[in-house]
């Protein structure tokens, strides 16, 4: 029985040692995936850019059935397999270096379609990291834009958490096998994440979750986005390695600065002095790419101060966006003690503040 020209791109790149790199230079040279598996040891000698001898293990009959249970397994999960050729793979994608030939996905492929913003960093990130990018997600899947992460803790959670919280779309990049949910801890935003948008991975299903898949998991990220926000990163996070992915294929680099002294920070800090853009909030994104610089963010703050007591206001006033402790907050306001506990727990009641561990408070 033929196959088809996914189970042939597929063939071609369970092929070991080939990678999808090997997969393009063979299907240019030849003109196809099945003229390339049907190519002799002689007619593969002469492939340039090729690592190592395949005629050992191209087209070998066990590959051809690995292919075929590959789309029944994947077909039985409800997943889509996308190959190169596919009029849904991401445009995108097809112009950066090392694009993936085969892509699998779960949830609805239209979300690929337009390049969305990616919003990445640390997985040990702070309180105020995490509303940043929860916050920033939420706005932008309010206006309609994709937000694309990569399922891990911290940052990328808050980010996939906000745009869905928003009413949006969001697209997970795993770097490893789609059946397979890392981290575990992610395991119900995992399974929400295809109603509303999509999970997607290049890597063929049971694939562990190696360290050295990350990275490569990352120009994947930024390729489907037109512009990387970095939001919390060491000096050697994994999220500078995004943000160099995007200068290559031409994306635009964002990044939302911390306290000076913060080590959370240092990475964005970084960046910023290279040149990215700073991120204070969603008009900053916005932007970039319409030149239109209105305060998103005006739009979508809290009722009027006016509303509030003056002592409530007085309140306010002496929070930050930072953590203060209560004493803090006494002192800057100048109330009796009593009163500003009375007073932080209506603004807290009321969506104005939250109140964090140890007694400190923040205004939203």
């Amino acid at each position: 029985m033929p196959m088809s020209l996914l189970e042939e791109w597929l063939t071609l790149y369970l092929t070991p040692n080939l990678g999808p790199t090997g997969c393009k230079n063979l299907v240019e040279w030849f003109g196809s995936p099945g003229k390339a598996l049907k190519a002799s040891r002689e007619e593969l000698r002469k492939v340039k850019n090729l690592r190592g001898p395949l005629w050992e293990h191209l087209g070998r009959p066990e590959l051809r059935q690995a292919a075929t249970e590959e789309l029944r397994r994947a077909e039985r999960q409800g997943m889509t397999i996308l190959c190169w050729d596919d009029r849904d793979y991401p445009d995108w994608l097809r112009h950066i270096p090392n694009q993936p030939v085969i892509l699998y996905l779960k949830g609805d492929a239209a979300v690929l379609a337009e390049p969305g913003i990616s919003i990445v960093g640390s997985r040990a990130a702070s309180s105020y990291g995490l509303r940043m990018a929860e916050t920033l997600a939420g706005q932008l899947a309010r206006l309609g834009i994709t937000v694309v992460s990569g399922l891990a803790q911290g940052i990328d959670t808050a980010a996939h958490r906000g745009a869905m919280k928003g009413g949006g779309s969001t697209v997970a990049v795993l770097g490893c096998g789609l059946d397979l949910i890392y981290p575990p801890e992610n395991r119900d935003l995992y399974r929400a994440i295809p109603a509303h948008g999509a999970l997607v991975s290049e890597y063929p299903l049971g694939t562990r979750p190696d360290a050295f898949r990350f990275p490569a998991r990352n120009r994947i990220i930024s390729g489907l986005s037109r512009g990387v926000v970095v939001v919390e990163a060491t000096g050697k996070s994994g999220s500078l390695i995004t943000a160099n992915l995007a200068l290559e294929q031409g994306r635009e680099v964002f990044a939302v600065p911390g306290q000076a002294d913060s080590l959370k920070s240092t990475g964005c800090h970084k960046l910023l002095q290279d040149g990215a853009k700073l991120v204070t909030s969603i008009a900053d994104i916005i932007g970039e790419f319409t030149g239109n610089q209105r305060n998103w963010q005006t739009e979508e703050r809290m009722p009027e101060r006016a509303e509030l007591e003056v002592d409530e206001q007085n309140i306010l006033e002496a929070l930050e966006h930072y953590p203060r402790s209560i004493d803090e907050v006494i002192v800057a306001s100048g109330l009796p003690p009593e009163r500003v506990s009375e007073l932080l727990l209506m603004l807290e009641i009321k969506g104005y503040c939250e109140v964090l561990p140890g007694q400190q408070y923040r205004t939203k």
